[in-house]
């Protein structure tokens, strides 16, 4: 059996990027996946009629081709940008707290600026003076931290050294005040898992910044289209990957990784590998317990492992408009306290207070579904712990009676939504525990406080030899785990002496 240079474990994002960046620069590379089909979250199913979409809401980072992203660029290097047919969303979000306000922003700073400060004109110069710190915080994080300037000094960098051990909620509550102008302005704190109080002012930035500046987009034929398109160009480039093959242990010796045993009992030579699951299972279940030095084990019990997710996928014979679904992505609020919709996160129940996010794909691309039908995924976050204890005699009925309060408490919204169900399927945080091998099903990977920040806290080979890529080693959303597989590739290539240029 062949030994190669590199191996990477898992096609998910992360893991797609890096084994198709290493196959392009010569790196005889293996990619080993223990689904039938590439993809992690990015990837989708069949029920019905509908073939529904895992996980992406809205693609982040492409810009146009005017205006250049960086995931657009990072696409079109690997030779993927071509294969994929991208849609730019005409939204950037709605927001509806019901019986309170109906609001939907558009993908533009100064668009977004006028509508907030149109609906809310006693705030119009905190409303101005956010988004000013938003985007000059985050221009300074560019600067220092992506162009890799060497002298990252006060005087060159005020915001940055001002704000980035912050939380988002003192500057927010110091410019917004409103409470529901709060909601509005800070929907995306979801994207990342953690309210105001507890997420980074700099992760804030990062998330208005990347979709307002760069257009939020779908992917026709959604995340599978990606994923298809990274694994092709890994062939393309030479590159081999390995379906139903899972890894069982990543074997390491006195110089530092050595290869891999595969689930079959393989054993594959590699002195490079790039681990694309979870920091959790890398350490604790594949590799032997002397041979993982105790800092990692110091990182692991310093983390929090994150919220997973409780999804209603939703195949219904109406068309969105005659729904009411009017934008791509809508987040309905409950509570306009995020203190308090994060900690019923750690809960099981669903109620209106909940908050929770619809994404539409039909407002954006009509083919998404048959005619005369639209597909929608109703989803809230939610800790995995609070579904370790259902016995599993009690699971079937315990989820569907929580997704039957879903749908009554998104019914506020879209009237007589359940009615017009045609096919559902319901996931939960053990579904995604699962299909994704996550510990408790966690979709971002740790909890990121501003002390877990990738800013502060370096993704460095612990063990000579071994890489991560994907939300565990970093930040979590497509963007962030897409850049990081190339990020873990690159560090491969140095190790090897391999230039980057093409």
């Amino acid at each position: 059996m062949a030994d190669y240079e590199a191996i990477v474990i898992g096609a998910g994002n992360g893991g797609l990027t890096a084994a198709a960046t290493l196959a392009q620069h010569g790196v005889r590379t293996l990619l080993l996946e223990r689904h039938n089909v590439p993809g992690g979250c990015a990837t989708s199913f069949c029920r019905g009629r509908f073939e529904f979409e895992v996980a992406l809401h809205q693609l982040s980072g492409i810009g146009t081709e005017e205006k250049p992203g960086p995931l657009r660029l990072l696409l079109a290097r690997l030779g993927v940008l071509d294969r994929l047919e991208l849609v730019p969303m005409d939204d950037l979000y709605r927001v509806v707290i019901p019986e309170v306000i109906d609001i939907t922003l558009k993908p533009d700073r100064d668009a977004t600026v006028a509508a907030l400060q149109a609906h809310f004109p006693a705030h119009k110069d905190g409303i101005a003076e956010w988004f000013d710190l938003l985007w000059g915080l985050f221009g300074e994080v560019i600067g220092a931290f992506y162009f890799k300037d060497p002298q990252v000094t006060r005087e060159k960098y005020p915001l940055f050294h001002r704000y980035a051990l912050q939380t988002s909620a003192a500057e927010m509550d110091r410019c917004l005040k409103d409470p529901v102008l709060k909601t509005v302005a800070s929907a995306y704190w979801t994207y990342m898992g953690l309210p105001p109080s507890r997420l980074a002012l700099t992760d804030m930035a990062a998330l208005y910044f990347a979709y307002s500046e760069f257009l939020p987009y779908h992917l026709r034929g959604g995340s599978q289209a990606l994923s298809n398109a990274l694994a092709q160009s890994v062939l393309d480039a030479g590159g081999d990957i390995r379906f139903n093959c899972g890894v069982r242990r990543i074997l390491v010796d006195d110089e530092g990784v050595a290869g891999v045993v595969t689930e079959a009992g393989d054993t594959i030579a590699a002195r490079q590998v790039v681990s694309n699951v979870s920091k959790v299972a890398t350490y604790v279940d594949l590799i032997e317990a002397d041979r993982v030095p105790l800092a990692v084990l110091d990182e692991l019990r310093q983390a929090r492992i994150g919220p997973s997710a409780f999804t209603v996928y939703l195949g219904l014979d109406a068309e969105a408009a005659d729904l009411g679904m009017t934008a791509s992505t809508t987040f309905i609020v409950g509570d306009t306290d995020p203190d308090r919709i994060y900690a019923r996160m750690f809960q099981r129940e669903i109620g209106p207070r909940d908050g929770m996010l619809l994404t539409c794909y039909n407002a954006i691309d009509p083919g998404f579904s048959p005619p005369g039908t639209c597909q929608a995924a109703l989803v809230t976050l939610k800790y995995g712990e609070s579904w370790r204890d259902v016995p599993p005699r009690d699971y079937a009925d315990e989820k569907y009676r929580i997704a039957a309060d879903m749908l009554s408490a998104a019914e506020r919204v879209f009237p007589g939504l359940r009615g017009r169900v045609e096919e559902m399927e319901i996931a939960t945080p053990l579904t995604h525990q699962r299909y994704l091998g996550h510990p408790q099903g966690a979709i971002y990977g740790f909890d990121h406080h501003v002390k877990d920040s990738p800013l502060f806290v370096a993704n460095r080979p612990h063990i000579r030899g071994l890489y991560g890529a994907g939300g565990w080693y970093g930040s979590g959303g497509f963007q962030p785990t897409l850049e990081s597989g190339v990020a873990a590739a690159r560090a491969v290539l140095r190790h090897l002496n391999r230039s980057e240029a093409r």
